[in-house]
């Protein structure tokens, strides 16, 4: 199959054409003339054009793709979406010929079958989620509905020269009539005129353009969610918009003065006619068919083709994430670097993330309703919690999560989770966190449980951990079966160590606190990877670590270590963690967020963490709930479970070109690797403003 187009980036990176496609796909720019060459286009825009011409002068078939009904959060090409129709006889919203979809609604096919309940279920989740084909727009402002209305009548406005007016048997002259038969039909109504969000922000025209608003006539010019529009109102008149289609899921009477795909099948009222539809059908006939069997979908977690259960997940969750932080990212004090590794995750909307350096640059922003204020680590910069409280804004803090990356963030390696936490940040025992919080009041389902589940097997089987950089290997310790402890090296100025620590502070007195409770074990001092890596300075030089402990490990993964051992001794490492995933046993002699919930055996108690926990109703808390993760091949938040996919296929992909030795080893190396971050920080970045 010959592809003649170039839209749709996402799906030619990611080599999901094929995947959706079930064939082979070759790229000519421009096209090679082969005889008998099936050819790919899109839609009925000048690659679907030409692929159409191509395969009549060489006789070969066309098939035209075409984005589907659900699919983005966010318009435009730069968007990844997740639906797409494959069409070999036309496309949807040509009404000027047959199209594989009015084909398989004009014909004899049972379209409910073979599952009904599936169409029902699929139908239920996209109200609940409220999803439309695309779903960044804000839900519709009561104060924009005039509150003495009897009816409300919506009339949809199109950009000019949008295709499916011209092939949908319509014109300028539709338009004009709909609104004049809107108004005449629904004498009681107020009229509520809808025109595109494009047309609004000068990208492109509309038809209705030049209507004003009089006392029975309201014009919508701003960008607003489709679904909250249309429960508001009772009647809606489409040339052939899709929001005609979403109008009928909400179960809203629906006026055409078009042809549309979902026109001429009985369940619109039609203004327009289209000899060739003559079958009867219902609107859960007509989503089976244009949704369920029509559309093909991406899994956004698998990076495969999936279904539309999948996509729901998706756009459900860009809409929770949008909600949560719907203002403006006002990160303070941030270093360049990490400002352009972290920057796109903090919104879906270009320009809404802003760095200042200090309080002083952020208070000029005037931070206000939705704007949130945002610093690393514990401690907040200097007037930065005034300057929240004075303007009634949240202030949150920021910290890497617990599944990170290949490669240390020291080393500027781009993460794939973050925690932004209101209360306090989890490795700080002094106060309540978000994280804490949550593990001692929220009920966990059998969901919850399952999910966590499922992911902990997952990291074990793939041996997981934050950084995946070291070697795995089976562990192979002269400990002449004496039972081996794991002491993990931390960096001692770490602020889990300066705040959740009391008596064992240092490495030194980690490997003495270890040594006096096993006096006759075998016991393995791990230094920290930062350390190792020279990015961060360790107390413990390892001939004073080899005075105490019987081997220093500084090659095997943490994981191969854990899984060579019997007990892990910690102060507050990650590696606790990881061990309590593998049913290790851990003796904690500092505050995690781990510790406390009777999982480990602690030396200091943590007073507010009372409650008693399951592992899996930790992890669920740990890794499901508290971090939010990122895709950054598909520019949107995603879940645990696909990055701990992404993980695993980059560490593989790294491991066979030898890419991830070149991660642990050469100092001059990442220094260069690190140069070429900065420079990217330097010279790009929506909002790497500095102000003050």
């Amino acid at each position: 199959m010959r592809g003649v187009f170039r839209g749709c980036w996402w799906l030619h990176r990611l080599g999901l054409i094929e995947r959706l496609l079930d064939r082979r796909v070759s790229y000519l720019f421009p096209p090679s003339l082969v005889c008998g060459a099936a050819m790919l286009g899109w839609g009925r825009k000048r690659s679907g054009r030409l692929a159409l011409r191509l395969a009549d002068a060489f006789g070969g078939s066309c098939t035209l793709l075409e984005d589907g009904f659900l699919r983005s959060f966010l318009p435009g090409r730069e968007s990844a979406g997740f639906s797409v129709v494959v069409d070999e006889q036309g496309v949807y919203y040509d009404a000027t010929r047959p199209s594989a979809l009015e084909h398989m609604l004009q014909g004899d096919a049972d379209l409910l079958q073979p599952s009904q309940d599936e169409v029902l279920r699929a139908r239920a989740a996209l109200a609940v989620s409220r999803l439309s084909k695309y779903n960044h727009a804000p839900p519709l402002r009561l104060d924009r509905l005039r509150p003495h209305d009897t009816r409300r009548v919506l009339v949809i406005d199109q950009t000019a020269g949008d295709l499916s007016v011209a092939l949908g048997s319509a014109s300028a002259e539709s338009f004009k009539a709909m609104l004049a038969a809107a108004r005449a039909e629904n004498p009681d109504a107020t009229i509520y005129v809808k025109t595109h969000p494009e047309v609004s922000a000068g990208r492109k025209g509309g038809y209705l353009v030049d209507v004003q608003e009089d006392e029975r006539t309201v014009v919508l010019r701003e960008a607003i969610d489709p679904v909250s529009l249309i429960e508001r109102m009772d009647h809606v008149y489409v040339v052939t918009s899709t929001m005609g289609f979403e109008a009928l899921l909400a179960g809203k009477r629906v006026t055409c003065f078009g042809m549309p795909w979902y026109a001429g099948w009985g369940a619109t009222d039609d203004r327009v006619c289209c000899p060739r539809r003559t079958r009867r059908r219902s609107v859960d006939e007509l989503f089976a068919a244009a949704y369920l069997q029509y559309s093909r979908y991406v899994d956004p977690v698998t990076h495969q083709r999936g279904t539309i259960f999948d996509v729901i997940d998706w756009l459900t969750r860009q809409k929770e994430m949008a909600a949560r932080y719907s203002g403006r990212m006002i990160c303070v004090g941030f270093r360049r670097w990490k400002a352009a590794n972290i920057e796109p995750m903090l919104s879906l909307f270009p320009g809404r993330v802003k760095f200042v350096r200090d309080a002083a640059a952020a208070a000029a922003l005037a931070p206000a309703g939705a704007d949130c204020l945002i610093h690393w680590g514990r401690e907040a910069p200097v007037g930065l919690p005034e300057l929240a409280q004075r303007c009634g804004v949240r202030m949150l803090r920021m910290e890497d999560g617990f599944v990170r990356s290949v490669g240390l963030g020291s080393d500027l390696i781009r993460p794939l989770s973050l925690v932004l936490d209101e209360r306090g940040i989890y490795f700080d025992p002094g106060q309540e966190s978000d994280l804490e919080h949550l593990l001692n009041t929220r009920a966990f389902d059998d969901g919850d449980r399952a999910r966590a589940r499922a992911v902990r097997a997952f990291i074990v089987a793939n041996g997981i951990t934050k950084y995946n950089i070291e070697p795995r290997a089976r562990a192979d310790w002269p400990h002449g079966g004496r039972p081996v402890v794991l002491v993990p090296g931390q960096v001692e100025d770490d602020a889990s160590i300066r705040f959740g620590c009391e008596g064992v502070r240092t490495n030194l007195d980690l490997l003495r606190a270890a040594r006096a409770a096993h006096p006759d074990a075998f016991i393995v001092y791990k230094p920290h990877p930062d350390v190792m890596s020279g990015n961060r300075k360790g107390s413990v030089a390892l001939r004073a670590a080899a005075e105490v402990a019987d081997h220093i490990e500084t090659q095997l993964s943490v994981v191969s270590c854990i899984d060579a051992c019997a007990v892990v001794h910690t102060m507050t490492s990650l590696t606790g963690f990881d061990a309590l995933l593998r049913g290790k046993r851990v003796v904690v002699y500092g505050r995690p967020f781990y510790a406390g919930w009777g999982l480990t055996e602690d030396v200091l108690p943590v007073s507010r963490r009372q409650r008693r926990l399951e592992l899996d109703e930790l992890v669920a808390g740990a890794l499901l709930h508290y971090p939010f993760y990122w895709d950054w091949a598909l520019k949107g938040y995603t879940t645990c479970e696909a990055v701990l996919r992404r993980l695993v296929e980059t560490r593989t992909a790294l491991e066979a070109s030898g890419g991830l030795a070149k991660l642990r080893v050469g100092y001059v190396r990442r220094q260069l690797r690190k140069v070429r971050v900065l420079a990217r920080a330097w010279l790009g970045g929506r909002g790497l403003v500095r102000r003050g």
